[in-house]
């Protein structure tokens, strides 16, 4: 692979498993950064926004990313928040393509409704924050090299297969 290969989009669009899917037919590591985060900081997300807030925890994020982007070619799936930042965007874009798993708010809400450990949607709404989040977000994910929608009937083979056509469409050889 000629470079990493970056997942963004919203929590529960599937990055971490569409990335450790591609990264095993592509025979590359997979990396998933909010993992790298925890492992560093031995503490879980939640637990860094809580104690540090979501500031402390953006400037660890990028400390993180930088230090996976400059390591060999992977499958680097990211935070749903990573990409906003500036810094962050260059600094992916730099090291390789980026794609947005781009996936409705019903499937997000199906996805992560039942998990505990999405501070951002600790709040009295959090579909409706879930709403807005992506609404806000969109704009800005759509500045991905490439889109590859994601519905609810796609298996992460079906979507790991779809992102590495559309890679191999918008940079031939990039994969090999």
């Amino acid at each position: 692979m000629q470079g990493t290969l970056t997942l963004v989009g919203m929590m529960g669009a599937g990055k971490s498993a569409v990335g450790a899917e591609l990264a095993r037919t592509l025979g590359v590591p997979a990396v998933d950064s909010d993992h790298e985060i925890e492992r560093a900081a031995a503490m879980t997300i939640p637990e860094i926004f809580t104690r540090d807030g979501e500031g402390f925890f953006r400037e660890r994020e990028a400390e993180v990313l930088a230090r996976l982007l400059s390591g060999p070619p992977a499958v680097l799936s990211v935070g749903g928040g990573a990409w906003l930042r500036p810094g962050n965007r260059e600094a992916i874009r730099g090291a390789g393509v980026v794609v947005w798993l781009d996936a409705p708010l019903e499937v997000l809400w199906q996805r992560v409704r039942m998990r505990s450990n999405r501070p951002l949607l600790a709040t009295d709404d959090p579909r409706g924050t879930l709403e807005t989040l992506l609404e806000a977000r969109r704009p800005v994910y759509a500045e991905a090299d490439i889109v590859v929608p994601v519905s609810a009937a796609d298996s992460v083979e079906d979507t790991a297969a779809a992102v590495r056509r559309a890679v191999e469409a918008h940079r031939p050889g990039f994969l090999a």
